[in-house]
């Protein structure tokens, strides 16, 4: 990432040998802060590598570690195909409504998939599901402000 950074010199009111240091950050318009850009990131690995953690640590058979595997490869690609088709169309970019409607179909189908698969693990304490439900909410959440945040900084650079 590319930002202009000035640095200023401020010489102190009182005491010309204290000099303030100030950091001037300009950013483009419609540019996530890198804060955010952070903030978004960690979010991400840290409900992917937990959910993940929970997965290789848990005492379920393979063929159920596959299942809340592939749930949640479904949920976060679900989350950000449905995030661009929203932004596109309110963009004016042209979306298929078959598209838009799919993507809404397989978000809905990934939350359902896993909210039902937790439901009914009867192996799996009622601290643990809470545990699997929060991380894949957190990662789809966090799925869809990367994929923001990325298309942002696009928009921006190609303004300039």
């Amino acid at each position: 990432m590319s930002n202009d950074t000035e640095v200023v010199l401020d010489k102190g009111k009182q005491n010309d040998s204290k000099m303030k240091l100030e950091r001037k950050v300009e950013r483009k318009e419609g540019e996530p802060t890198p804060a955010y850009i952070g903030a978004s990131w960690a979010a991400l690995i840290v409900g992917v590598t937990a959910y993940l953690i929970g997965l290789y640590n848990a005492t379920m058979q393979l063929n159920e570690k596959g299942y809340y595997f592939a749930v949640l490869v479904f949920g976060l690609y679900s989350a950000v195909s449905l995030q661009k088709a929203v932004r596109d169309k309110d963009e004016g970019i042209p979306v298929t409504n078959i598209y838009y409607g799919i993507s809404w179909f397989a978000l809905i189908i990934s939350i359902s998939l896993m909210v039902i698969g937790l439901y009914n693990a009867g192996s799996i304490v009622l601290s643990e599901k809470g545990f699997y439900g929060m991380a894949f909410v957190l990662s789809l959440f966090a799925a869809i402000t990367v994929q923001k945040n990325i298309r942002d900084g696009q928009r921006a650079r190609e303004r300039d």
